[in-house]
């Protein structure tokens, strides 16, 4: 098989190479999928530049938590799942269900990474994909599609009339305002690009604020709309005193992203709203299925921003990292 590698020691996606390697199969417990697609996360690239918890790669590895296939063959004892199903990978594969396992994660230089031809994982780690979505579409859900899932239903769910604020265009933020508009909420979209900010609007957004025109827009989130009862915090400590301003009461931050460096702001903001903030590391492989099932109910299709073959793997890394990525890169075999 083909697979894509990051050398031990990457700093950079631009270390990038293709390599053949020996076919795996699938032992007792295991499946072995043949993925058709795969897409970027934030995460890849801190992986890639030796930047991610542990630093650098210890030994030459294959990227990407994120992709979708068919079972080609199973291993003696699996029962969940059997040749011809259409699956992806569950980001943590130790995570079924309950309260959150740290255990082992796709695509970190530990765990198994999904940018191949073919990839061995454990049972508990594969999920059914939904039945309305292609091979692509499925490939962005494995991270950003179940963090923005426990984003909107986990702690403080999100409620009909609910206003829910979505900060940039990535991945996570455009399959978040997806959920959140047919979980009846309104939902307000930050951009520093207004013609990204056009076509989250044609997605489902509400209400748009340019934050370089508006640069004290978590103050104009709270005084024009009444604040947001859930905030998606994708931008980290850099941009959270804004989204604690931006807090209606009793609302929730989720925590989710390190894009935007700073001092950490005071906690004290909270108590003026009774607000919570909770911290979000993806979710568990019941969550995916949970997505799933809403995803197909509600005819959610996931915002796809560039298309590159398998072979255009480097490429893809370039869009995503670059000016023109709004939600999902996707690499296709």
């Amino acid at each position: 098989m083909r697979a894509w590698m990051l050398p031990a020691g990457s700093d950079g996606f631009d270390k990038l190479y293709i390599q053949d390697l020996p076919d795996p199969v699938a032992g007792p417990g295991e499946v072995l999928i043949a993925p058709q697609a795969w897409t970027i996360n934030y995460r890849d690239f801190a992986v890639a530049s030796g930047k991610y918890f542990g630093g650098a790669l210890k030994q030459p590895s294959i990227p990407l938590s994120d992709g979708a296939g068919e079972v080609v063959a199973v291993g003696e004892g699996v029962t969940s799942v059997a040749v011809g199903d259409r699956v992806q990978g569950s980001f943590f594969l130790d995570w079924v269900d309950g309260p959150m396992v740290m255990g082992r994660a796709l695509g970190d230089g530990m765990g198994p990474g999904m940018l191949a031809e073919l990839v061995v994982l454990p049972e508990q780690g594969v999920v059914k994909i939904a039945e309305s979505l292609d091979y692509s579409q499925a490939a962005c859900l494995p991270c950003a599609g179940v963090t923005a899932w426990n984003a909107l239903t986990r702690g403080r769910m999100v409620r009909p009339g609910d206003k829910v604020l979505v900060l940039g265009t990535g991945g996570v933020s455009m399959i978040a305002l997806q959920l959140a508009k047919a979980m009846g909420a309104e939902v307000i979209c930050t951009s520093s690009s207004d013609e990204k900010l056009s076509r989250a609007k044609n997605l489902g957004a509400d209400h748009l604020i340019n934050y370089k025109t508006t640069p004290d827009w978590g103050a104009a989130v709270k005084s024009q709309f009444g604040g947001a009862n859930q905030v998606v915090e994708v931008g980290g400590v850099g941009t959270l005193a804004q989204s604690m301003q931006a807090l209606a009461n009793e609302g929730e931050i989720a925590l989710i992203g390190v894009l935007s460096q700073g001092e950490p702001p005071s906690p004290h903001a909270l108590m003026m709203t009774g607000g919570t903030l909770r911290g979000i590391f993806v979710g568990s492989a019941e969550m995916a299925r949970d997505l799933n099932d809403f995803i197909d109910s509600n005819e959610i299709e996931p915002p796809i921003g560039g298309r590159f073959s398998f072979d255009k793997a480097a490429k893809a890394y370039a869009h995503a990292w670059g000016p023109d990525s709004f939600g999902k890169t996707v690499i296709e075999l």
